[in-house]
């Protein structure tokens, strides 16, 4: 088997395209959380704690380094993106969550549900009536 043909069955096997799919839409989910987080969770949370934005929350560590453009720039420790990545995850990890616990429910209801029961096969049926008639009072036969 050609290299090229193992690749297409690999690519095309079911789980490879559910991964891909998943994986693009955890990008997107990502970015619209760290937008909600950044753009209209943050702001609010840092009025009602007096005005401050998270992004600029950051403990200077060393002031004034040239960097390689001839700027003089602080080191600092920016804990701030920290808490808004820490919010970003806590955010991502509860949706994650409560779609799993969602599928985990659908899942337990539907192997709770008794089905219909399938129908005897003709052994069933042949095994059956043996059984009844030997049940049966002996009757004599003319």
């Amino acid at each position: 088997m050609s290299m090229m043909k193992e690749f297409k069955e690999f690519a095309m096997r079911g789980n490879v395209v559910d991964l891909a799919v998943g994986v693009v839409i955890g990008a997107a989910f990502g970015k619209v959380v760290t937008s909600f987080v950044d753009d209209v969770l943050m702001p609010p949370l840092g009025v009602l704690l007096g005005g401050v934005d998270f992004t600029d929350l950051k403990i200077i560590l060393k002031r004034g380094v040239q960097d390689a453009e001839g700027k003089f720039t602080d080191v600092t420790l920016n804990y701030g993106n920290f808490i808004q990545s820490l919010i970003d995850f806590m955010i991502i990890a509860f949706a994650i969550f409560m779609v799993v616990k969602l599928m985990n429910s659908l899942k337990r209801k539907k192997a709770d549900s008794p089905g219909v029961p399938p129908a005897p096969t003709k052994e069933e049926v042949l095994l059956t009536e043996i059984r009844d008639a030997l049940r049966a009072p002996n009757k004599p036969t003319l």
